[in-house]
């Protein structure tokens, strides 16, 4: 995965920029026990953590022995990347990113091998990662190269990101997995399912909503559409063609829409024709006559209206999926279902606008059984009115580090038992009796195994021996004795396996292949599964006894768009495909449907190369088949290296304050540092800053030095300036208390500040300069259920701040501020009500010299460092429009949302002449905000706010009605 490491703010003709950086990988994630070992080749230095060295042997060697057979068609420039090897996540992913240059390898597998494939994971990663190395290699050309001179790699990873499509990036990399190995996505039919569900549906998005998404259609991602426009162009122009359109686009060739001009100059078609045609060659692929059936007699509804409510009970969860409207939006996810008779079934819906849930239907009737735990998938497994899945929970402190434990919920009570702590289990499955759990573990060294736990508290019964290293997905009890599961080979080809649980004695059912197997069920004696053949994903079913294979159809089967999960009763089989409105849930009665024989024994048809004859025509082809397991030295690598790696130039706005800064962090990310110089315009200071920070500790510990010129504070009826020079050094504690279904975080910390003030000339008469010492102490609380997509804001949320400043020598100035904004269910799904509350006091001691102003003032209103303020605010979110729409690939607008809000300040101060000031600020209002990205692929929010002031703006302008333009706090 490619995942930019800047992002920024263009302003129409990129005349300014302004980007911050956006971080993938967590700073200070692993503990200060992990050592780090190094393997140095040319091409890559790999890093991983000690006793990792098979994993880390195999990567380097891959990248080393590929890196020269695949340049031809992506450049030749060369720069080492450092690849950190992270095994202490539960997540399957990577990513390579400039800011600093560097990748990360998330070693834990996918339990489903349609995702990705079922090829060894560090295989996976090693040949589509570093394709995006070679790639940010060689896009440093032309104004990409003069920006990266300019700005550093923050400067080049921006101008990449703008002239060059993230559907390139991941296209091309998936193209390269594809060619460089016998699987890859490229070959899958569930990486075209988004797709081909869109021209089933004949739903006919634009290219601009295909690449930024929506809020309220499926869209698939750039993924698939990067693979078919990058495997087209090879197929038709050439291998070299990318390689010469990426170099011009990079370069800014031809000025506006390079990467335009480019396909234009080397096909000599447009851009929209070439686009057209490398879709229109998979469609042919996959183009079939529309396969309703009953949709004539649907049609002579008497109106869309009726159509659709029509739908509602027809599309949820039964036969005939495929059965709407052309124009109706995403509905759900119905996913995993399970029996618990003939004519009840227990399933998960997930929407855009609501969190995750189980849901049981009996006939008509529908029942929400409990909300999803936050999870990594949406697998269970049910029995005996019980669900067991895993739940994803963080670590408290490591953000690399984090957890996959067992949850029983009892689906009569709704009740949920947490069975396992700090565990790693996946896929976790009831014995028949339902007092055993089996379940997959993967551990840091990345062995997978199964583990045969207590269904009642957690407790570890027995490990199943792995005798040749395979990898277990979705195990199944079979009997009391006996497991079912579909493995994985060292090669990446599967089967499905029946293993013995004391002895772990293997008897395979099938022939081995690199045709994904999923999603096995075991009933009675015959073991229902998905599996890929040819284009499409199909159900088969294996009699254990006899070995006898069967390839299940129907009209139904056939016509839908892939088929997953299959769940069966005494009369009844269900599975789900893929719609352009959700995944669908279908069924029918066993006896309609019918088993072909298989007489070899083998899933037919093989992976498809889906007519990209590309994929095997130069001389990388399958070259991972070739790779050889070299010995390569290793060396230890010191967790102090390169500690100051400066490597962007930033502009930043997060009003009141601008600001340039060098950005520094080293490639363990355990140091950043900072050379900054900020303006503030609330009170007009300039401040030159340097800070840094360590965080491989438990806690966080920081430093910096700052000079500020022209601080301001208000004095007596007017303001007051002076200079400042400040040292600081402090400990801070992040803490992750997220798990279950809330996400909850604690950061708390000091910082012990020393400052010198210099007043400035005409007020030396009056002050004297000052040296003094104070503390910054913060608490920052944060609370949180899921939301939805479509959510603006989260139904329950807390978020509390409280800050306390106290000096400690030289004067004896205090500051307390104390924030809260608690959020609740609007009218609609989808509306919000919040509050907010405000308090800010200086302690009866405070002179002249102030710290820094954060009270959040009421809109409208020009802010002062007040004595004493508090504030009460409310707003009501909502959502406007959804356009889905835009211009010239330029901006594209994804949700027009509105927000009414009314702010209350009550401030006290003291007149130069000793007497009391009193004043109340009351504004009410609204606020418009759009929620865009930019060049296809840069979330921005902006918008504008209309105050009206209920009260005199007495430190600033005339008149009760204020238009103001709200620019993004941060930039994402």
């Amino acid at each position: 995965m490619n995942k930019p490491r800047v992002k920024g703010l263009l302003l129409l003709l990129l005349i300014t920029a302004t980007a911050t950086l956006t971080r993938a990988q967590q700073f200070g994630g692993n503990p200060p026990s992990l050592k780090w070992d190094q393997i140095n080749t040319p091409a890559a230095k790999v890093i991983f953590p000690v006793g990792l060295d098979s994993s880390a042997l195999w990567v380097a060697n891959i990248v080393s022995q590929m890196n020269n057979a695949i340049k031809p068609t992506i450049g030749f420039k060369q720069r080492q990347i450092s690849i950190l090897l992270q095994n202490q996540t539960t997540i399957a992913n990577g990513y390579v990113g400039l800011a600093p240059f560097r990748s990360e390898f998330y070693l834990t597998p996918d339990q489903n091998s349609f995702e990705i494939g079922s090829l060894p994971w560090p295989e996976q990663l090693a040949i589509h990662e570093f394709r995006h190395v070679q790639q940010y290699n060689n896009f440093d050309v032309g104004l990409s190269h003069v920006l990266r001179i300019l700005f550093g790699e923050g400067g080049q990873a921006l101008s990449n990101d703008l002239a060059i499509p993230n559907w390139f990036f991941e296209g091309d990399a998936v193209f390269n997995e594809t060619h460089v190995s016998d699987q890859g996505r490229g070959r899958l039919p569930y990486f075209f399912n988004g797709f081909r569900a869109l021209w089933a549906a004949n739903k006919e998005y634009s290219y601009m909503k295909i690449r930024n998404g929506s809020l309220r259609d499926y869209t698939p991602d750039w993924y698939p559409l990067g693979y078919m426009l990058v495997s087209y162009g090879r197929e038709k122009y050439g291998d070299d063609f990318w390689k010469k359109v990426t170099h011009d686009a990079a370069a800014y060739k031809g000025g506006f829409y390079p990467f335009q001009r480019a396909i234009k100059k080397y096909t000599g078609n447009s851009f929209d024709y070439f686009v057209d045609n490398g879709l229109m060659h998979f469609h042919r692929i996959f183009e079939f006559e529309p396969y309703m059936k009953g949709i004539d007699s649907l049609r002579k509804l008497d109106s869309i209206k009726n159509f659709g409510k029509h739908v509602e009970t027809f599309y949820d969860h039964i036969h005939v999926v495929h059965t709407y409207p052309k124009h109706q939006h995403f509905e759900a996810d119905y996913e995993y279902p399970a029996y618990v008779n003939d004519t009840t079934l227990i399933y998960m819906k997930s929407t855009y606008h609501s969190r995750p849930v189980f849901m049981m239907r009996t006939g008509k009737l529908y029942k929400k059984i409990s909300v999803r735990d936050f999870s990594i998938d949406n697998y269970f497994a049910y029995n005996k009115g019980k669900i067991v899945y895993a739940s994803y929970r963080p670590d408290l402190r490591w953000n690399y580090r984090d957890y996959s434990d067992l949850v029983v919920l009892d689906v009569n009570t709704g009740k949920e038992q947490t069975i396992t702590k700090r565990s790693k289990y996946f896929s976790p499955s009831f014995s028949n009796d339902d007092k055993k759990i089996i379940a997959v573990k993967v551990g840091p060294s990345g062995k997978s195994e199964l583990h045969l736990l207590n269904a009642a508290n957690g407790k570890l019964l027995s490990i199943v021996p792995n005798k040749n290293n395979l990898f277990f997905t979705y195990p199944k009890f079979y009997g009391d004795d006996k497991l079912i599961a579909a493995v994985r080979n060292q090669k990446g080809k599967m089967s499905l396996a029946e293993i013995d649980i004391k002895t772990g004695d293997t008897k395979y059912l099938l022939p081995f292949s690199y045709q994904p197997i999923v999603f096995p069920n075991v009933h009675g004696d015959t073991i229902y599964f998905s599996s890929t053949s040819g284009i499409d994903d199909k159900l088969f079913a294996l009699t254990i006894n006899t070995h006898h294979l069967y390839a299940i159809n129907s009209k139904d089967l056939k016509e839908s768009i892939g088929n997953y999960e299959p769940t069966v009763s005494d009369k009844k089989l269900a599975w789900v495909n893929f719609t352009a409105i959700g995944y669908g849930i279908q069924w029918a009665d066993k006896s309609a449907v019918h088993w072909d024989a298989i007489n070899d024994g083998k899933i037919p048809g093989s992976l498809s190369d889906f007519n990209i004859s590309a994929l095997k025509r130069d001389s990388s082809t399958n070259l991972l088949a070739s790779v050889v397991d070299s010995s390569l030295k290793i060396i230890k690598y010191h967790k102090s290296y390169h500690l100051f790696n400066f490597h962007s130039l930033i502009p930043n706005i997060n009003d009141p304050n601008y600001t340039l800064s060098i950005a520094g962090e080293n490639v363990l990310n355990t140091f950043q540092s900072d050379l900054s110089f900020n303006y503030n315009r609330d009170e007009g200071y300039k401040e030159f800053e340097f800070d840094a920070i360590y965080g491989a500790l438990f806690p966080y510990i920081s430093g910096g030095a700052d000079y500020i010129l022209d601080r301001r504070a208000y004095y007596r009826g007017g303001n007051v300036f002076w200079n400042e020079t400040s040292l600081h050094g402090g400990l801070e504690l992040p803490l992750n208390f997220s798990g279950g279904k809330n996400s909850t975080y604690l950061d708390l910390g000091s910082d012990l500040y020393y400052s010198s003030s210099n007043f400035q000339a005409p007020y030396r008469s009056l002050f004297a300069n000052q040296q003094y010492a104070y503390l910054n102490n913060y608490l920052n609380f944060s609370n949180a259920i899921g939301s939805g997509i479509q959510n603006i804001y989260p139904h329950l949320a807390q978020s509390i701040s409280l800050n306390y400043k106290s000096a400690v020598s030289g004067i004896s100035a205090t500051q307390f501020l104390a924030e809260g904004n608690f959020f609740f269910p609007g009218l609609s799904v989808n509306h919000s009500f919040s509050v907010a509350l405000a308090h800010q006091e200086k302690g009866s001691g405070n002179n002249v010299i102030d710290y820094s102003n954060d009270f959040p003032f009421s809109r409208g209103y020009t802010a002062e460092n007040l004595h004493d303020m508090n504030k009460i605010g409310a707003n009501y979110a909502f959502p406007i429009a959804y356009p889905d729409a835009g211009a010239a690939n330029l901006v594209y607008f994804l949700r027009i949302r509105g927000n009414l809000f009314y702010d209350y300040t009550h401030a006290t101060d003291t007149y130069v002449d000793g007497s009391p000031f009193r004043a109340n600020f009351r504004s009410a209002g609204l606020e418009v905000f759009f929620d865009t990205k930019w060049f296809n692929q840069e979330p921005i929010t902006f918008g504008f706010r209309y105050s009206h002031l209920q009260d005199e703006d007495i430190f600033g302008g005339t008149g009760r009605n204020r238009f103001e333009i709200v620019l993004p706090a941060t930039f994402f």
